[in-house]
């Protein structure tokens, strides 16, 4: 009886101690539903509203937010040519043997980041990156979509970027909209999927110390970043404004700064900063947070960068935290030499009022079977 209690109070010691390590350790993050019922009856046209979708807000700041307005003008001749436009923006068929998990980076802010970056109202999906872990293979593509790619809404019927898609409404919740607009255009079904807003990037940034980013010219924007030529670890809030940064200039010469200590030195525009080049951004940070959990030896350090997850990641209900634990870990193992990153094909379309969309110019299947991601 005795060596039952011993063997008992050890159990329960265990049992406690593991709990408190999950309570403590293991985050309580933010779920959303995602339904696949629900998303299927918006790809098939069974659900669709009318009304407006809550991103048609208006701008507060007169900056580069102000032209990231949703309603498109486009030209007689590009409405009366739209299905030769969208050509292909239909699949051939479903590309499947992957799971595929959608990262989501909406433009909410907060008022500090809005100091740089302007005050917007609603949410818009900045950042649309599938991962594609093949089910033999095990090998992962990192597959970016444009933010102005341009779709035409299965549940409103409406032409606009597929940013725009990450609405809530009466067809269904935010990703589950942008799930289907892209399973629309690509025939690859979204198996879960994680949001972030912009003060959730910084705050994740933030908690692995900073990322090494390297540029191989001086660049900045205005007084939101500056880096170096060269390689330099930043904060959060420094890499959030060079990913998002459409505005980004070069320094020409050598810096100089005159005895009052003002910067007199000359700038010029970045040539061909574009949707594009932030998504080079965007994957190179992912990249770098992939290799940051390499660092990862001790349960405090696991602890950091969890609980950022915890206040700023949004994961859907079908994922468990155990399972997004898991993830994590076995991302620790990748080498990042065999990740593919690739962004789907598109060319510029210029619409009634100057401003710039992006078409496909390919199917996406097209694309990923000349990229070897599919065979066929």
């Amino acid at each position: 009886m005795k060596i039952l209690n011993k063997y008992t109070y050890l159990f329960l010691g265990i049992l406690l101690v593991s709990a408190i390590v999950i309570l403590n350790f293991i985050p309580n993050l933010q779920t959303e539903e995602f339904d696949q019922e629900v998303i299927d009856d918006i790809i098939e046209g069974v659900t669709t509203t009318t009304i407006a979708s809550p991103n048609n807000d208006n701008l507060n700041e007169n900056n580069e937010s102000s032209k990231q307005v949703d309603e498109l003008v486009l030209t007689e001749d590009q409405i009366s040519d739209i299905d030769k436009i969208l050509m292909y923006n239909e699949f051939e068929k479903e590309i499947d043997d992957f799971d595929v998990y959608l990262l989501i980076g909406s433009d909410e802010r907060s008022e500090e980041i809005a100091l740089t970056r302007g005050q917007i109202t609603g949410k818009r999906a900045d950042v649309i990156i599938l991962g594609l872990v093949n089910k033999n293979s095990q090998e992962i593509t990192l597959l970016s979509f444009p933010r102005d790619l341009l779709i035409k809404n299965n549940c409103t019927g409406s032409l606009e970027r597929i940013n725009a898609a990450y609405a809530k409404n009466n067809c269904g919740g935010r990703a589950e909209n942008l799930a289907a607009a892209i399973y629309s255009i690509s025939g690859i079904r979204v198996t879960n999927f994680a949001s972030f807003d912009f003060e959730g990037f910084e705050e994740i940034i933030d908690s692995v110390d900073g990322i090494e980013i390297c540029v191989d010219k001086t660049q900045k924007e205005g007084f939101s970043f500056e880096l170096q030529k060269g390689c330099q670890t930043v904060n959060g809030l420094t890499t959030l404004n060079w990913v998002v940064s459409r505005s980004t200039e070069v320094l020409v010469g050598e810096k100089i700064i005159d005895s009052d200590g003002n910067d007199t030195s000359e700038w010029k525009p970045m040539p061909g900063v574009s949707d594009l080049t932030r998504i080079d951004r965007q994957q190179y940070v992912v990249m770098q947070l992939i290799n940051e959990l390499k660092n990862f030896t001790s349960i405090n350090e696991l602890s950091s960068f969890i609980n950022a997850l915890e206040n700023s990641f949004i994961i859907d209900e079908n994922l468990s935290i155990n399972k997004a634990v898991e993830i994590l870990w076995t991302f620790r193992n990748i080498d990042l030499s065999n990740v593919s990153k690739f962004t789907t094909p598109v060319d510029f379309l210029t619409l009634d009022d100057g401003r710039q969309v992006l078409v496909l110019n390919d199917t996406i299947h097209n694309f990923l079977k000349s990229k070897s991601v599919i065979d066929s």
